[in-house]
C-alpha cells in the first residue's frame, strides 16, 4: 500500500492529487490547487506559496512517493523558465521531507492514463474521474496532478515486475 502525491506544477496554480494504491486499487484521498496568484505578481512569494503548500501536502498526507510532471517546452521560453522555478520549489519541499522524486513528461502522463499519449484536457479529466470512480469531474489541473500520481503508480508497478524478472533471471544463471 503507497500513499503517492502527484504535482502538475504552475507558476500561478499548482495542480496536486493524492491518491492511495492498495493492490490492483486506486483510492482518491485528495486533489486541488495551490493558488499562487494570490501571493501577487512578484515571482518570489509565488514559489514560497508553491513551497509551503507543498509542504502542507505533505505534512497532512504522509505520502510514500512524490512525482511531478515535467517542463515542456512550449513556444513561451519564459513561461518555461517560471514553470521550472516552480516546479523547483515542488520538489525542494519533497526533497527536505527525504522523498524520492519521479519526474514524467505530459506525453508519458496522457499514455499512461489515457492510453495516447496526445490526449486532450478533456479526456484527462474524464480517465481520471472514470478510474478513481469520482462523482464529479475533477478541475484540470487537479485532474493533470492525479494524473502525474496515476501514472507513477503504474511505472513504479512495471519497474517492480521488471525487477523481479530480472532478479529470477540472474538467480536461474547463478544456479
Amino acid at each position: 500500500m503507497s500513499i503517492i502525491l502527484g504535482i502538475d506544477p504552475g507558476s500561478r496554480l499548482t495542480g496536486y492529487g493524492v491518491i492511495k494504491k492498495s493492490g490492483r486499487n486506486f483510492i482518491y484521498l485528495g486533489s486541488g490547487c495551490i493558488k499562487a496568484i494570490a501571493a501577487g505578481n512578484e515571482l518570489a512569494p509565488r514559489l514560497q506559496t508553491i513551497f509551503a503548500g507543498v509542504s502542507e501536502l505533505i505534512l497532512q498526507f504522509q505520502p510514500d512517493m512524490f512525482a511531478i510532471e515535467q517542463v515542456f517546452m512550449g513556444v513561451n521560453p519564459g513561461g518555461a523558465l517560471k514553470l521550472g522555478q516552480a516546479r523547483g520549489a515542488a520538489i525542494v519541499a519533497a526533497t527536505n521531507t527525504g522523498l524520492s522524486i519521479a519526474e514524467y513528461s505530459a506525453r508519458q502522463i496522457k499514455q499512461a492514463v489515457v492510453g495516447t499519449g496526445a490526449a486532450d484536457k478533456a479526456q484527462v479529466q474524464h480517465m481520471v474521474k472514470t478510474i478513481l470512480k469520482l462523482p464529479g469531474t475533477p478541475q484540470a489541473d487537479a485532474a493533470d496532478a492525479l494524473a502525474v500520481a496515476l501514472c507513477h503508480a503504474h511505472s513504479h508497478d512495471s519497474l517492480s515486475k521488471m525487477s523481479g524478472q530480472v532478479s529470477k533471471t540472474v538467480r536461474r544463471r547463478l544456479r
